[in-house]
Protein backbone atom coordinates (compact mmCIF):
# COMPACT_ATOMS: atom_id res chain seq x y z
CA UNK A 1 0.00 0.00 0.00
CA UNK A 2 1.29 3.36 -1.00
CA UNK A 3 1.25 5.94 1.80
CA UNK A 4 -0.40 9.62 0.68
CA UNK A 5 1.69 12.41 1.90
CA UNK A 6 -0.38 13.19 4.63
CA UNK A 7 0.36 9.66 6.14
CA UNK A 8 3.75 9.74 5.49
CA UNK A 9 3.88 13.11 7.14
CA UNK A 10 1.88 11.80 10.23
CA UNK A 11 4.62 8.52 10.20
CA UNK A 12 7.11 10.96 10.65
CA UNK A 13 6.15 12.73 13.28
CA UNK A 14 5.25 9.82 15.43
CA UNK A 15 8.55 8.22 14.54
CA UNK A 16 10.19 11.66 15.83
CA UNK A 17 7.86 11.59 19.11
CA UNK A 18 9.42 7.57 19.96
CA UNK A 19 12.96 8.21 19.17
CA UNK A 20 12.34 11.71 21.47
CA UNK A 21 10.59 9.58 24.27
CA UNK A 22 13.23 6.98 24.32
CA UNK A 23 16.27 9.31 24.36
CA UNK A 24 14.34 11.14 27.48
CA UNK A 25 13.73 7.40 29.00
CA UNK A 26 17.31 6.35 28.18
CA UNK A 27 18.99 9.78 29.61
CA UNK A 28 21.18 9.43 31.82
CA UNK A 29 22.59 6.27 31.71
CA UNK A 30 26.08 7.39 32.40
CA UNK A 31 27.41 9.99 34.70
CA UNK A 32 27.07 13.69 33.56
CA UNK A 33 29.56 16.11 33.98
CA UNK A 34 28.70 19.69 35.56
CA UNK A 35 31.80 21.89 34.01
CA UNK A 36 31.98 24.98 36.12
CA UNK A 37 34.46 27.86 36.72
CA UNK A 38 37.11 27.87 39.70
CA UNK A 39 36.31 26.54 42.99
CA UNK A 40 34.10 29.02 45.31
CA UNK A 41 32.98 30.65 43.19
CA UNK A 42 28.84 31.46 42.54
CA UNK A 43 28.86 29.03 39.80
CA UNK A 44 30.76 26.59 41.59
CA UNK A 45 28.54 26.42 45.12
CA UNK A 46 25.42 26.42 43.55
CA UNK A 47 26.99 23.51 40.36
CA UNK A 48 28.05 21.34 43.77
CA UNK A 49 24.83 21.89 45.42
CA UNK A 50 22.34 20.82 42.41
CA UNK A 51 24.90 18.06 40.82
CA UNK A 52 24.95 16.28 44.82
CA UNK A 53 20.99 16.89 44.68
CA UNK A 54 20.64 15.69 41.37
CA UNK A 55 22.94 12.36 41.76
CA UNK A 56 20.31 11.28 44.68
CA UNK A 57 17.70 11.89 42.30
CA UNK A 58 18.87 9.84 39.10
CA UNK A 59 20.75 7.84 41.51
CA UNK A 60 23.96 8.82 38.97
CA UNK A 61 26.85 10.10 39.49
CA UNK A 62 26.93 14.16 38.50
CA UNK A 63 30.43 15.11 38.49
CA UNK A 64 31.36 19.01 39.19
CA UNK A 65 34.76 19.59 36.67
CA UNK A 66 36.32 23.15 37.87
CA UNK A 67 38.05 24.91 34.46
CA UNK A 68 40.09 27.36 36.66
CA UNK A 69 41.56 30.67 34.67
CA UNK A 70 40.50 33.04 32.06
CA UNK A 71 37.72 34.01 34.34
CA UNK A 72 34.75 31.67 33.33
CA UNK A 73 36.06 31.24 29.66
CA UNK A 74 37.95 27.97 29.88
CA UNK A 75 34.74 26.26 31.31
CA UNK A 76 32.85 27.52 28.46
CA UNK A 77 35.10 26.76 25.64
CA UNK A 78 35.23 22.71 27.11
CA UNK A 79 30.91 22.71 26.55
CA UNK A 80 31.16 24.45 23.78
CA UNK A 81 33.19 21.80 21.84
CA UNK A 82 31.76 18.67 23.44
CA UNK A 83 29.21 16.15 22.26
CA UNK A 84 25.76 17.49 22.39
CA UNK A 85 24.49 15.02 24.29
CA UNK A 86 23.76 16.25 27.40
CA UNK A 87 26.48 14.55 29.64
CA UNK A 88 28.46 17.83 29.37
CA UNK A 89 26.81 20.32 31.11
CA UNK A 90 28.04 24.07 31.48
CA UNK A 91 27.02 25.94 35.01
CA UNK A 92 27.81 29.32 34.45
CA UNK A 93 27.10 32.71 35.74
CA UNK A 94 26.93 36.07 34.67
CA UNK A 95 30.33 35.84 33.45
CA UNK A 96 28.76 33.88 30.69
CA UNK A 97 27.20 37.44 29.63
CA UNK A 98 30.57 39.45 30.22
CA UNK A 99 33.04 36.95 28.67
CA UNK A 100 32.24 37.84 25.07
CA UNK A 101 33.20 41.75 25.31
CA UNK A 102 37.06 40.93 27.26
CA UNK A 103 38.56 38.30 24.84
CA UNK A 104 39.28 38.88 21.68
CA UNK A 105 39.45 34.71 20.40
CA UNK A 106 36.70 32.80 21.74
CA UNK A 107 36.78 29.99 20.17
CA UNK A 108 32.97 29.38 20.33
CA UNK A 109 29.66 31.77 19.46
CA UNK A 110 27.98 32.64 22.98
CA UNK A 111 24.55 33.22 20.83
CA UNK A 112 25.10 29.64 18.93
CA UNK A 113 26.91 27.58 20.20
CA UNK A 114 25.21 26.86 23.44
CA UNK A 115 21.79 26.01 24.48
CA UNK A 116 20.34 28.10 27.75
CA UNK A 117 18.29 25.40 29.73
CA UNK A 118 17.82 27.24 32.93
CA UNK A 119 18.04 29.82 35.76
CA UNK A 120 19.19 28.62 38.64
CA UNK A 121 19.84 30.80 41.91
CA UNK A 122 20.58 34.81 41.65
CA UNK A 123 22.78 36.76 44.17
CA UNK A 124 24.24 40.42 44.09
CA UNK A 125 27.86 41.50 44.21
CA UNK A 126 28.72 43.56 47.21
CA UNK A 127 31.33 45.79 48.19
CA UNK A 128 33.27 44.92 51.66
CA UNK A 129 35.80 46.74 53.62
CA UNK A 130 38.69 45.77 55.88
CA UNK A 131 37.53 46.73 59.68
CA UNK A 132 40.96 48.06 60.25
CA UNK A 133 40.79 50.68 57.29
CA UNK A 134 38.20 53.04 58.57
CA UNK A 135 36.02 52.82 55.90
CA UNK A 136 31.98 52.19 56.66
CA UNK A 137 30.29 53.31 53.50
CA UNK A 138 31.06 53.49 49.76
CA UNK A 139 31.01 57.50 50.36
CA UNK A 140 34.31 56.93 52.10
CA UNK A 141 35.42 55.37 49.56
CA UNK A 142 34.74 57.85 46.94
CA UNK A 143 35.54 60.38 49.33
CA UNK A 144 38.96 59.33 50.37
CA UNK A 145 40.12 59.18 46.31
CA UNK A 146 38.58 62.68 45.69
CA UNK A 147 40.81 63.73 48.32
CA UNK A 148 44.41 62.36 46.69
CA UNK A 149 44.47 59.67 49.23
CA UNK A 150 45.40 56.17 47.96
CA UNK A 151 42.29 53.49 48.20
CA UNK A 152 43.06 50.33 46.65
CA UNK A 153 39.98 47.55 46.48
CA UNK A 154 40.53 43.93 44.93
CA UNK A 155 38.30 41.71 43.08
CA UNK A 156 38.59 38.27 42.20
CA UNK A 157 40.34 39.25 38.93
CA UNK A 158 40.15 41.16 35.53
CA UNK A 159 36.80 41.14 33.83
CA UNK A 160 34.83 39.30 36.40
CA UNK A 161 31.54 40.53 37.29
CA UNK A 162 32.62 41.97 41.09
CA UNK A 163 35.34 43.96 39.02
CA UNK A 164 33.06 45.80 36.81
CA UNK A 165 30.27 46.62 39.34
CA UNK A 166 33.46 48.07 41.40
CA UNK A 167 34.62 49.93 38.10
CA UNK A 168 31.46 51.41 37.11
CA UNK A 169 30.64 52.42 40.60
CA UNK A 170 33.91 53.90 41.79
CA UNK A 171 34.99 55.45 38.82
CA UNK A 172 31.54 55.88 36.85
CA UNK A 173 28.98 57.18 39.12
CA UNK A 174 31.53 57.97 42.15
CA UNK A 175 33.85 59.80 39.32
CA UNK A 176 36.62 58.58 41.86
CA UNK A 177 39.93 57.37 41.06
CA UNK A 178 41.04 53.47 42.72
CA UNK A 179 43.11 51.14 42.37
CA UNK A 180 42.17 47.99 41.51
CA UNK A 181 44.41 45.04 42.85
CA UNK A 182 43.62 41.74 40.89
CA UNK A 183 43.21 38.29 42.69
CA UNK A 184 43.09 34.94 41.21
CA UNK A 185 39.96 33.97 42.40
CA UNK A 186 37.56 34.18 45.52
CA UNK A 187 39.97 32.25 47.94
CA UNK A 188 42.68 34.77 47.64
CA UNK A 189 40.90 37.58 47.34
CA UNK A 190 38.98 37.05 50.69
CA UNK A 191 42.08 36.27 52.74
CA UNK A 192 44.05 39.65 51.34
CA UNK A 193 40.76 41.90 52.19
CA UNK A 194 40.63 40.22 56.14
CA UNK A 195 44.62 40.96 56.05
CA UNK A 196 44.02 44.35 54.65
CA UNK A 197 46.33 44.03 51.82
CA UNK A 198 43.49 45.98 50.10
CA UNK A 199 40.84 48.10 52.13
CA UNK A 200 38.26 47.33 49.90
CA UNK A 201 36.62 44.08 48.02
CA UNK A 202 34.50 43.94 45.43
CA UNK A 203 33.30 40.00 45.59
CA UNK A 204 30.59 37.55 44.90
CA UNK A 205 28.03 37.96 47.95
CA UNK A 206 28.28 34.29 49.35
CA UNK A 207 31.66 34.11 50.67
CA UNK A 208 31.75 37.45 52.40
CA UNK A 209 28.51 36.59 54.27
CA UNK A 210 30.56 34.70 56.50
CA UNK A 211 33.06 36.63 57.56
CA UNK A 212 30.66 39.71 57.52
CA UNK A 213 29.01 37.72 60.10
CA UNK A 214 32.10 36.97 62.31
CA UNK A 215 33.46 40.58 62.01
CA UNK A 216 36.08 40.67 59.99
CA UNK A 217 34.62 42.17 57.22
CA UNK A 218 32.03 45.13 56.89
CA UNK A 219 29.56 45.02 54.37
CA UNK A 220 29.19 48.01 52.71
CA UNK A 221 26.98 47.66 50.01
CA UNK A 222 25.22 45.27 47.96
CA UNK A 223 24.52 45.75 44.27
CA UNK A 224 20.94 44.36 43.83
CA UNK A 225 17.52 46.40 43.98
CA UNK A 226 16.56 44.98 47.58
CA UNK A 227 18.64 44.43 50.47
CA UNK A 228 19.59 40.07 50.64
CA UNK A 229 18.14 38.67 53.30
CA UNK A 230 21.61 36.54 54.63
CA UNK A 231 23.08 40.03 55.70
CA UNK A 232 19.66 42.39 55.90
CA UNK A 233 21.87 45.33 57.63
CA UNK A 234 24.04 45.96 54.65
CA UNK A 235 22.46 48.14 52.15
CA UNK A 236 21.91 48.56 48.63
CA UNK A 237 24.10 50.91 46.46
CA UNK A 238 21.36 52.88 45.80
CA UNK A 239 20.44 53.49 49.66
CA UNK A 240 24.35 53.89 49.69
CA UNK A 241 23.56 57.23 47.75
CA UNK A 242 24.90 55.48 44.12
CA UNK A 243 21.87 55.39 41.41
CA UNK A 244 21.85 54.19 38.16
CA UNK A 245 23.29 50.69 38.48
CA UNK A 246 21.96 47.54 39.87
CA UNK A 247 23.64 43.99 39.31
CA UNK A 248 21.93 40.38 40.21
CA UNK A 249 24.24 38.08 39.30
CA UNK A 250 22.91 34.95 38.51
CA UNK A 251 24.01 31.09 37.82
CA UNK A 252 22.34 28.70 34.99
CA UNK A 253 22.79 26.08 33.12
CA UNK A 254 23.39 25.15 29.36
CA UNK A 255 24.27 22.38 27.22
CA UNK A 256 25.82 22.74 23.30
CA UNK A 257 23.50 23.86 20.81
CA UNK A 258 22.14 20.62 18.89
CA UNK A 259 21.15 18.54 22.46
CA UNK A 260 18.38 16.46 21.92
CA UNK A 261 15.03 18.66 22.99
CA UNK A 262 14.27 15.78 25.73
CA UNK A 263 17.28 16.11 27.32
CA UNK A 264 17.04 19.71 27.86
CA UNK A 265 13.92 19.26 29.12
CA UNK A 266 14.84 16.75 31.42
CA UNK A 267 17.35 18.60 33.11
CA UNK A 268 14.81 21.90 33.20
CA UNK A 269 12.41 19.67 35.17
CA UNK A 270 14.72 18.10 37.79
CA UNK A 271 16.26 21.31 38.53
CA UNK A 272 12.69 22.59 39.17
CA UNK A 273 12.11 19.62 41.32
CA UNK A 274 15.41 20.33 43.25
CA UNK A 275 14.90 23.93 43.26
CA UNK A 276 11.51 23.55 44.75
CA UNK A 277 12.37 21.69 48.12
CA UNK A 278 12.73 23.45 51.14
CA UNK A 279 16.03 22.55 52.10
CA UNK A 280 17.73 23.74 48.81
CA UNK A 281 15.75 27.10 49.27
CA UNK A 282 17.61 27.27 52.97
CA UNK A 283 20.73 26.06 51.75
CA UNK A 284 21.32 28.83 49.53
CA UNK A 285 19.54 31.73 51.64
CA UNK A 286 21.83 31.10 54.10
CA UNK A 287 24.91 31.90 51.68
CA UNK A 288 23.05 34.50 49.89
CA UNK A 289 21.49 33.29 47.14
CA UNK A 290 17.88 32.41 46.00
CA UNK A 291 16.46 29.66 44.61
CA UNK A 292 14.83 30.97 40.61
CA UNK A 293 13.84 28.58 38.58
CA UNK A 294 11.77 29.57 35.38
CA UNK A 295 11.47 28.76 32.36
CA UNK A 296 14.16 27.81 29.42
CA UNK A 297 12.39 30.73 27.53
CA UNK A 298 12.77 33.38 30.49
CA UNK A 299 16.39 32.29 31.11
CA UNK A 300 17.32 32.61 27.51
CA UNK A 301 15.40 35.94 27.64
CA UNK A 302 17.65 36.75 30.50
CA UNK A 303 20.89 35.88 28.75
CA UNK A 304 20.32 38.46 25.75
CA UNK A 305 19.17 41.35 27.92
CA UNK A 306 22.40 40.50 30.09
CA UNK A 307 24.78 40.37 27.08
CA UNK A 308 23.29 43.88 25.80
CA UNK A 309 23.74 45.29 29.48
CA UNK A 310 27.67 44.02 30.19
CA UNK A 311 28.86 44.98 26.42
CA UNK A 312 27.87 48.91 27.41
CA UNK A 313 29.45 48.32 31.28
CA UNK A 314 32.39 46.82 29.50
CA UNK A 315 32.53 49.71 27.18
CA UNK A 316 32.04 52.73 29.29
CA UNK A 317 34.70 51.19 32.01
CA UNK A 318 37.48 50.56 29.39
CA UNK A 319 37.87 46.71 30.98
CA UNK A 320 40.08 44.49 29.68
CA UNK A 321 41.63 41.43 30.22
CA UNK A 322 45.65 41.83 31.53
Amino acid sequence: MTLTPLLRSLAATLLAAASTLATAQAYPNKPVRFVTASVGSPQDVVGRLFAQKLADSWGQAVVVDNRAGAGSLLSIQAVAKAPADGYTVLVSSTAYAVTPYLYQNLGYDAEKDLVPVVLLATTPNIIVANPASGIRSLKDVVDRARQGKAVKYGSPGYGTTPQLSAEYLFKVLGKADVTHVPYKGIPPLMQAAIAGEVEVAAAALPPTVPQIKAGRLIGLAVTSATRNSAIPDVPTIAEAGFTGFEDDSWVGLWVPASTPPAVVARLREEMAKIAAQPDTRERLRNVGFEASVGSTDSFNALVQKELRKWAKVVKETGAKVE
